[in-house]
């Protein structure tokens, strides 16, 4: 008999919305799909019954799955993939306070009904068992980025990049790429844009929730009129992406919570050095592949120096690349062949 795992993603359903949610259900998809097609029978939004599914996003429009979560547990195993957790939303959209608190408890009740969950961030375990889930049913597969499709290019395609984005060719790049909301830290990347005139700064990324987004009346204004050393490309279809990474000498990462960001990844796989803010989850994920500060004075000086002084450059970037290195597929496959084989052993 075939065994068939379906998979069901509507994280990209609606463009630019989802975001790294998005990016990290397709690799990992595609992943399982060309590792272990021998084995299963891998199945995409399909409208039956399998060994197993695999609920890989959890919003409006995976509504109609969530609903039939009971059903497809009578036919075979059930898994949730936990790309956030209640907190992990805060400051991304205007809410009432008591829908919040409805929408959160929901989330929670929907992954206490899949028989496993998988997340991609080891600190997400812990806050998973503090919300009462058993521990066995949780595994940790991080994300990573298929090297095929995030690479980096040489000086000349570089150049030919900053014409193509009209960015100043002899520039120092640094770029943000993320969703327009005050917890991606966009303030932050615009005051250290004040602070260094002399250098260009480029946000790839949009509004996530229209008007509902966090911050959105003020983040207008800048939209309106932007600092002359800031370049808002807008939301960046994920196929373009890889030429986005390659016009940055720098990648800032000011935002203040996170899950596993797809957006390191795929800039280590570039080969851009990274620069975040110091929060807890990192020292988990990312070990010494990351340049961290605090604030946006730390963010300020730690540019400088990359700029100024070549030997911290070079060894930024070589950080970076160990990073990918890390988080190759082969060792990322592997850990999936392994946690499919404990749901279906169980």
């Amino acid at each position: 008999m075939i065994r068939t795992i379906n998979m069901l993603n509507k994280s990209d359903s609606v463009k630019g919305k989802d975001g790294g949610v998005a990016s990290a259900s397709e690799e990992a998809i595609d992943l399982i799909k060309k590792g272990i097609g021998k084995e299963y029978k891998i199945l995409e939004n399909e409208k039956t019954y399998a060994n197993i599914t695999h609920l890989h996003s959890i919003n409006l429009k995976s509504l109609n799955y969530i609903l039939k979560i009971d059903s497809l547990k009578k036919h075979g195993k059930v898994i949730g993939s936990v790309h956030y957790l209640p907190e992990t939303l805060e400051n991304s959209f205007n809410m009432p306070k008591f829908i919040r608190k409805i929408f959160y408890f929901y989330i929670i009740k929907i992954y206490k009904k899949m028989d496993y969950l998988v997340t991609v961030n080891p600190y997400f375990v812990h806050k998973l068992k503090e919300y009462g889930i058993d521990e066995n049913k949780i595994s940790y597969v991080p994300n990573f980025v298929d090297e095929e499709k995030f690479f980096p290019v040489d000086v000349d395609e570089k150049q030919k990049l900053k014409d193509k984005y009209k960015i100043k060719k002899d520039s120092f790049v640094v770029l943000g790429v993320g969703h327009l909301q005050k917890r991606k830290g966009i303030f932050d990347f615009l005051k250290v844009a004040e602070n260094l005139k002399e250098f260009e700064f480029v946000w790839a990324g949009s509004f996530p929730f229209g008007a509902m987004s966090e911050g959105y009346s003020e983040i207008k204004k800048y939209l309106k009129n932007p600092p002359k050393n800031v370049h808002f490309l807008g939301n960046i279809e994920r196929k373009n992406m890889n030429e986005i990474y390659n016009l940055a000498d720098v990648l800032l990462f000011p935002s203040l919570s996170e899950v596993f960001p797809m957006v390191l990844l795929e800039a280590m796989s570039c080969n851009v050095p990274i620069l975040v803010r110091d929060i807890s989850l990192y020292k988990e994920i990312l070990f010494d592949f990351y340049l961290k500060e605090k604030n946006v004075e730390g963010f300020t000086r730690i540019l400088k120096n990359l700029k100024e002084d070549e030997n911290f450059y070079k060894k930024a970037k070589e950080m970076s690349k160990k990073g990918h290195e890390f988080y190759s597929s082969e060792h990322v496959l592997k850990m999936w062949q392994d946690f499919y084989k404990k749901v279906e052993n169980s």
